[in-house]
């Protein structure tokens, strides 16, 4: 029997009008919007609907944004939204475990809230960056990372040959470096505010594990494959666990699909502002 996945888009996503058309046209959307602006205790939907570019590219409401958007599309699909596995690319699981009945909508975003501003406090504590590597292998880039002084790891795992890696400024520039002699098609520094999914994230890990602990976790309606080990989950001890982990753990996106692939779905529905997500499942698996 063919299964379907959904899967939720993460920071990167977010475009001016994001959801705009959403609140028109769906009074329970809109109801579900104005929830957001009073928890977030700001109108984050004026900045959604009619911000600039730059206002979107704050972290304290990009990550938000994006939550807030995927929820609320997963929800207006009422009936129709009948998911075998979900899966969400690093802020997307929180979505994912929204969608799947693991998070309130309330909890779900009170802990993106949360993230948010814990990830831009580690960013104000240690600077780091990131960098997109192109056409090189996973197993390259990990070595090359391992050998150069100073923090610096494999982040996203996105798609093959599209891997992205992260630390603090000086190792990152200098891995890109030996990434172009050592083939790489690309080495690109990306425009990111700090070095997400490494190490220097700790002190948000610690921050949001406490917030993590407080929060009730339910059974999901079905698996979750989350970004830490890439795997189906259920147990919603364990999901908590991989949760807390996430901020300085790669995100395993290619073996999550791939895993998703083997355990059956030959369909997959992007949830959530921006197609992203499209481009790195078709690179994955041509022809799905």
């Amino acid at each position: 029997m063919t299964k379907h996945a959904y899967v939720f888009p993460g920071q990167g996503s977010q475009f001016v009008g994001m959801g705009k058309d959403l609140y028109e046209e769906s009074n329970s959307a809109k109801e579900l919007f104005e929830k957001a602006n009073d928890i977030l205790g700001f109108r984050i939907t004026d900045l959604m609907f009619e911000g600039t570019a730059d206002d979107l590219k704050r972290t304290d409401v990009t990550q938000p944004a994006i939550f807030i958007h995927s929820v609320i599309a997963a929800m207006e699909m009422g009936s129709e939204f009948q998911p075998d596995m979900v899966a969400g690319h690093s802020l997307g699981e929180f979505s994912a475990l929204v969608a799947a009945g693991v998070l309130s909508f309330e909890d779900g975003l009170k802990l993106v809230h949360q993230r948010a501003l814990a990830m831009q406090e580690a960013c104000e504590i240690e600077a780091g960056t990131m960098a997109a590597v192109l056409a090189l292998a996973d197993e390259t880039v990990e070595q090359i990372c391992e050998d150069i002084d100073g923090v610096v790891v494999a982040a996203n795992y996105n798609c093959p040959g599209q891997l992205v890696i992260s630390g603090a400024v000086s190792a990152v520039e200098a891995a890109c470096e030996k990434m172009k002699e050592a083939g790489a098609k690309r080495a690109l520094i990306l425009p990111v505010g700090g070095a997400f999914h490494s190490p220097l994230m700790e002190p948000a890990r610690e921050k949001l594990a406490s917030a993590i602990g407080e929060t009730n976790f339910n059974s999901p309606v079905c698996p979750v494959y989350q970004n830490v080990s890439a795997s189906p989950q259920t147990d919603p001890s364990e999901i908590k666990s991989q949760l807390i982990s996430q901020l300085t753990a790669p995100v395993r996106w290619t073996q999550s699909v791939t895993n998703m692939i083997k355990d059956g779905a030959e369909e997959f529905t992007e949830v959530g502002p921006g197609k992203v997500l499209q481009g790195l499942v078709a690179k994955i698996k041509r022809g799905l």
